[in-house]
C-alpha cells in the first residue's frame, strides 16, 4: 500500500515496488492519492519516494506528468527521490529525468532542498 506522510508542509508519498503494469483499480487508487496531494494547499509541495520501487511503466509516468501539471498550475513543487537504476533509466529514455522533476539521491536531501525553495 502506498504510504502518505507530511513533513514541514511537504507531502511525501512512498511508492510501492512495481508500477509497470497497473490495472484500472490500482491506477485509480494511486491517481486519487497523488491528485489529492497535488490539490492540497496553495503551492502544494509533493515528494515521491521511490525507495521501494523497482519498476515503472508508461501508464505510471503519464500519471506523474498529470500530477506535475496540476502542481505546476498551482505554483507548487514536485520532487522525486531514491530512484532505482531501472526507474531512472526509464525516465531518461522518456526524456523526463531531471527535466520536470528534480531527482534527489535521498529523502533527506530532497526535503532539505524543497524546504529552501
Amino acid at each position: 500500500m502506498t504510504s502518505v506522510s507530511h513533513q514541514n508542509g511537504i507531502t511525501i508519498v512512498e511508492l510501492e515496488s512495481r508500477y509497470d503494469s497497473l490495472d484500472d483499480a490500482s491506477l485509480g487508487q494511486l491517481s486519487q492519492v497523488l491528485l489529492e496531494a497535488a490539490s492540497g494547499p496553495q503551492r502544494p509541495r509533493l515528494l515521491l519516494d521511490f525507495s521501494a520501487t523497482r519498476f515503472i511503466g508508461s501508464t505510471f509516468i503519464g500519471l506523474m506528468v498529470r500530477v506535475w501539471k496540476r502542481i505546476r498550475d498551482r505554483d507548487g513543487q514536485m520532487g522525486i527521490c531514491c530512484l532505482a537504476p531501472f526507474c531512472q533509466e526509464t525516465l531518461v529514455i522518456a526524456r523526463l529525468y531531471d527535466t520536470l522533476w528534480t531527482p534527489y539521491a535521498t529523502r533527506e536531501e530532497a526535503l532539505a532542498a524543497m524546504r529552501r525553495a
